[in-house]
């Protein structure tokens, strides 16, 4: 017996495995067992059999998991399903996921979470993958419901990549070094990378990615206490980038509280199979950013206003 580790919903699942005669699909209804999902509903991301998707009668004995191995695991809950279905009345255009009060703006100076940045730029490690540019501006993406639809299932990332992912990277590329930032671990970083074929992309680079461990937690008067991204770490540890050449794209906007002036909060992409006919945030978004690459400072501009930015103000 060999047991295998499915990362599913931040929670992870030991399942044990016979080899010689367990089957994918015995593998799924185990898991099943474990997480209530599916078997149809789920997407086992890296169980690859020389590269491709093994078959539901494939035997595990053959795909060569080693001892330890993590899966991640794609898929919904039958009443999650349901609920993602029904459509909610008098929807808003803009969902919004942080009303910040008027005095927890000042968050960001406060001195017990500057030294928290402090720290991150003094301990944390950034995984660095390509050269930074002298010159260019900085652009720092989120990966679920900014870059793709982790919720829901699919047999390929293509299928929950948001529209124009790969156009709109190529784009920003021009004027931008850019880095990803993921409240996950640098191991499901990677993956949703290679998943989404960014990490290999021709056209572009990602200069670095951060994940959970860069972030720090605030405590706010109305929501307790949240985790956020300070860009501050970047700041700290990369003195060519800084809060006038900055900007970060999240479907959350509390994660940049500790840098307001520097975020945009992205519509989140879900529901990847209804909306990816009619998503076009990425075209919009990457003409803002060639319309703010032309500035000597970008943080001073209402990015909540963005799309009704031109290159000489607002309309």
């Amino acid at each position: 017996m060999k047991s295998i580790t499915v990362k599913w919903n931040g929670k992870e699942y030991e399942i044990e495995v016979d080899e010689a005669t367990m089957t994918v699909k015995d593998f799924k209804d185990a898991i099943e067992k474990r997480t209530c999902v599916k078997p149809q509903r789920q997407k086992l991301l890296n169980l690859k059999l020389k590269g491709k998707t093994p078959d539901d009668d494939t035997k595990m004995g053959t795909i060569g998991l080693r001892p330890g191995t993590k899966i991640m695991m794609m898929g919904s809950l039958e009443s999650s399903v349901e609920e993602a279905q029904r459509i909610p009345e008098n929807l808003p255009h803009v969902i919004n996921d942080l009303d910040i009060e008027e005095e927890e703006v000042a968050i960001e100076n406060r001195s017990e979470y500057l030294r928290k940045v402090e720290k991150r730029v003094r301990e944390y490690e950034v995984k660095i993958l390509n050269d930074m540019r002298p010159g260019k501006k900085l652009l720092v993406l989120d990966i679920d419901y900014t870059l793709f639809d982790h919720r829901s299932t699919a047999e390929t990332g293509a299928e929950l990549m948001r529209p124009f992912l790969h156009e709109f990277l190529t784009s920003a590329y021009k004027s931008y070094d850019i880095a990803i930032w993921s409240a996950t671990s640098m191991k499901w970083i990677e993956e949703k990378m290679k998943l989404l074929g960014v990490s290999s992309h021709p056209d572009y680079k990602i200069v670095f990615y951060l994940d959970s461990l860069a972030m720090i937690t605030v405590e706010t008067q109305k929501y307790g206490v949240i985790e956020v991204k300070p860009l501050g770490v970047v700041w700290g540890k990369f003195k060519h980038y800084t809060q006038k050449n900055t900007i970060m794209f999240d479907d959350l906007r509390r994660n940049f509280l500790m840098n307001p002036q520097n975020g945009l909060k992205i519509r989140p992409f879900r529901q990847a199979h209804q909306n990816r006919t009619t998503d076009r945030e990425l075209v919009r978004l990457a003409s803002y950013l060639e319309d703010l690459s032309a500035l000597a400072d970008i943080s001073t501009v209402n990015h909540s206003k963005w799309e009704h930015y031109r290159k000489d103000g607002y309309n």
